[in-house]
């Protein structure tokens, strides 16, 4: 297949911009310090500020989220400045962490081979293209991801609470529906075909993708414009992974000041995570697709990807 000369420039610049980290994963010291050097250039610092978590509704009153109240009522909370990766961590990046820790030989012959640890592609046409969005074998390789950073970095890399989550994704706690560079979506119809007839070369179109979690093929990270203060897919692509516990009703007793989720599970025999952007799970029904849809995630589930944060009150970069 030869791709279409816009999609195959598109994909040069973007290849320019982020390769530099990440050309393929491997344990190299070489490898290793171009994915901190990345991680660090990524960011986008987001002052802090006081905004109504959750849904806010439309301008009638009537809630975004309709098929469940997870998202209500929406409170007015306060989150500290911090920075966060423009990007959704991508498959060269998660290659090089899963090598250097060791963490290949867990999965090998689990059935996670093909779908979640593939060695990643130089060819912008395989679902394995190191700049698409990582979607982990579980939870914990995504917090180990952001603590492996902090490690290798000495900054305090974690995953976003979902306040930190929503406030960035609403540029700074907007009111907007959606993550995009409109506030609204303008969904590429690319994902929406059947599988068969789904083609890599065809260009991006439109401000965001959502497509069934079954589908393994998305767009590279970057491959839409981002939101207003630079951040890109947090409609779309993948779901995210939160750092906080799920609690279908949380933000009735959410704190003021920084809040965040349960200190524990609710159900320590199902764990249960916060994600985020449903859209990237193809969610579009009943407001599923709008950045205050919110549920829980099995911590065993392999369908979410992710970004860090860096909890620090002055810009990095």
């Amino acid at each position: 297949m030869v791709l279409n000369k816009g999609l195959q420039l598109g994909l040069v610049v973007l290849a320019t911009s982020l390769t530099a980290c990440e050309r393929f994963g491997n344990g190299s010291a070489d490898a290793v310090s171009r994915v901190k050097q990345k991680a660090i250039e990524n960011l986008v610092f987001v002052e802090g500020g006081t905004f109504k978590l959750g849904d806010v509704g439309h301008p009638n009153g009537s809630p975004y989220v309709v098929l469940t109240d997870h998202a209500q009522p929406a409170v007015e909370v306060s989150v500290d400045s911090y920075s966060i990766s423009k990007y959704e961590t991508t498959w060269g990046e998660m290659r090089v962490y899963y090598e250097k820790v060791g963490h290949i030989s867990l999965y090998k012959g689990s059935g996670y081979d093909e779908k979640f640890i593939a060695p990643p592609s130089e060819d912008p046409l395989s679902p394995y293209f190191h700049l698409k969005p990582a979607r982990t074998p579980n939870y914990y390789e995504a917090e180990g991801y952001c603590a492996w950073l902090s490690d290798q970095t000495g900054l305090p890399f974690a995953l976003p609470t979902e306040a930190q989550w929503e406030y960035a994704a609403r540029s700074r706690g907007k009111e907007v529906p959606y993550a995009t560079d409109t506030g609204e979506a303008n969904p590429d119809k690319y994902l929406q075909r059947p599988v068969q007839y789904i083609d890599p070369s065809i260009p991006p179109s439109g401000n965001m993708v959502s497509h069934d979690f079954n589908v393994m093929e998305r767009r590279p990270v970057g491959s839409y414009p981002p939101n207003s203060i630079g951040i890109h897919d947090m409609t779309g692509n993948v779901a995210e992974w939160t750092q906080d516990w799920f609690k279908p009703d949380f933000y009735t007793e959410a704190s003021f000041d920084n809040p965040r989720g349960p200190k524990n599970p609710l159900d320590p025999a199902k764990p249960k995570k916060t994600v985020r952007d449903w859209a990237g799970m193809g969610g579009s029904f009943g407001g599923g697709d709008t950045v205050f849809a919110r549920s829980g995630g099995s911590v065993d589930s392999g369908s979410i990807g992710f970004r860090c944060v860096v909890n620090h009150p002055e810009p990095i970069n």
